[in-house]
């Protein structure tokens, strides 16, 4: 409904409606940081050669939320993401071109979530094995 009436107030102008959506976005996000993250979910992911292995710990809100197959996407690819390109904080993970659309960030995953479900989400701890380092 808002995306509707955005785009009837903008007499169709889509450019300015998905800028003023992304703020919008982007507010919510900033009052949502201050909530407790204690449910969530750890994502493991194992590279086909068998030689690099992540473990992601990706938290949230609520236990309902944290069953969500979009919530348990976005733990995967940030599990990918981890074992195609080293990280030694969730935060320098965040600041990752994203390997699936070098276009975002892999922290944009983040935002977007939290804007899907509107809960505070956060990236908690993470590992990474590489065989013989």
């Amino acid at each position: 409904m808002r995306v509707k009436k955005i785009l009837e107030e903008l007499k169709g102008d889509e450019k300015k409606a998905i800028q003023i959506l992304k703020k919008e976005g982007f507010e919510k996000i900033s009052k949502r940081q201050d909530r407790v993250t204690s449910q969530g979910i750890i994502e493991t992911y194992i590279h086909h050669s068998g030689k690099v292995a992540t473990v992601i710990e990706l938290l949230c809100e609520t236990d309902f939320v944290a069953r969500n197959e979009m919530f348990k996407a976005v733990a995967h690819d940030l599990a990918l993401q981890l074992a195609s390109f080293p990280a030694k904080t969730s935060k320098d993970l965040e600041k990752q071109d994203f390997i699936k659309d070098p276009s975002k960030k892999a922290g944009d995953l983040i935002k977007e979530l939290i804007a899907k479900t509107g809960e505070n989400t956060r990236i908690g701890r993470i590992y990474r094995l590489e065989l013989g380092k």
